[in-house]
C-alpha cells in the first residue's frame, strides 16, 4: 500500500517512505504535503479492517518548523527527536546523544568482564577476543547511521585507550604511550575501522 506511493524519500534512486518493526512504522516525506498523504492512506486503509490510529501516539518530526496538524479534531504531537529501535533521532541528524549512550554501555559491558580479564589462567590473544565479541557490538549498535564529528572521534579514541589499558591492567598514570598499549594488543581491526567496514557495508546495499 505504501510502497507504490510516489511520497518519500530517495536514496540511492529507490523511493523510500516507511520503515516498520513490529507494531512501529515511521512514515518519511520530503514535504508537508507527502506527509499528509501517507499519513491519511493509512488511516484509510486502517479503517478498511475496523483499525483506528492511535493520534495520542503519533509524533511528527521535522528539520524545518511545522504547524500543528490535526486528525479527527485531535492534534498530533511535533517533537525535536524521538526513539527508534533504541536509538535516539533528532532532527538536527545529531548523533551525540546516541555514541555517548553507547559508549557508557560499552564501558558496563567491559566492567562486566573484569572478573575473566583479570585471571592469569585466560591468555592475552583470548581476553582481547573476548573484548571483540562482547564489548564492540554494544559500542557499535546502529553505528552505521551515525554522523562522527571531531568532538565524538575524540570520546571513542578515549574509550578504545581505556578499555584496552584496563584489559592490559594499565593505569593512566604509568608512562606508557598509546602506541605502545595498541601495539601489544596487536589487533587486526581497531574500533573505529569496523564501523567504518559497517558503514561501507550498509552503504553498498542500499547501492
Amino acid at each position: 500500500m505504501l510502497d507504490e506511493a510516489q511520497a518519500g524519500i530517495k536514496v540511492a534512486g529507490r523511493n523510500i517512505n516507511n520503515l516498520r518493526y513490529a507494531d512501529d512504522t515511521t512514515l518519511m516525506a520530503e514535504s508537508e504535503e507527502e506527509r499528509k498523504s501517507l499519513l491519511m492512506k493509512v488511516k484509510e486503509e486502517s479503517e478498511k479492517i475496523d483499525l483506528e490510529l492511535n493520534i495520542q501516539k503519533m509524533k511528527i518530526m521535522a528539520s524545518s518548523p511545522i504547524i500543528s496538524w490535526q486528525i479527527d479534531g485531535e492534534t498530533m504531537e511535533t517533537v525535536t527527536d524521538f526513539i527508534f529501535l533504541d536509538s535516539k533521532i533528532t532532527a538536527d541528524g545529531d548523533c551525540g546523544h546516541g555514541i555517548k549512550k553507547c559508549l557508557l554501555l560499552g564501558r558496563k559491558a567491559m566492567t562486566n568482564l573484569d572478573s575473566m580479564l583479570k585471571s592469569r589462567d585466560i591468555t592475552l590473544p583470548t581476553k582481547v577476543r573476548l573484548v571483540k565479541a562482547m564489548v564492540f557490538p554494544v559500542v557499535m549498535y546502529g553505528c552505521e547511521s551515525w554522523t562522527i564529528k571531531k568532538a565524538e572521534h575524540q570520546r571513542i579514541d578515549a574509550f578504545k585507550m581505556w578499555y584496552w589499558r584496563r584489559l592490559l591492567r594499565v593505569p593512566w598514570t604509568a608512562r606508557r604511550s598509546n602506541q605502545s598499549i595498541l601495539k601489544e594488543i596487536s589487533l587486526e581491526y581497531s574500533l573505529e575501522g569496523l564501523m567504518l567496514k559497517l558503514k561501507l557495508q550498509s552503504f553498498g546495499n542500499l547501492m
